[in-house]
């Protein structure tokens, strides 16, 4: 049975922050895959192996960027 005045379901502050924490990976790798993309269109487009090489290293920067400042102890 529910009080009056009690909401349904009220977001705890814990649901709150992990939402955040979720919207700050997804914009993340979304900065991350523009970064790749728009490397790959300005400067290797026909270039195969520097291609893949600029991007594995990208993506090595975002990865240890993560690790090192956004990861939660």
């Amino acid at each position: 049975m529910r009080l009056k005045g009690a909401p349904l379901s009220a977001p705890t502050l814990y649901h709150q922050a992990e939402m955040g924490r979720r919207i700050a990976i997804v914009l993340y790798v979304v900065a991350m895959t523009a970064i790749i993309v728009g490397v790959d269109v300005m400067f290797f487009r026909s270039r195969f192996w520097e291609r893949l090489t600029a991007n594995i290293g990208i993506v090595l920067v975002f990865a240890a960027f993560y690790l090192r400042f956004l990861k939660s102890p």
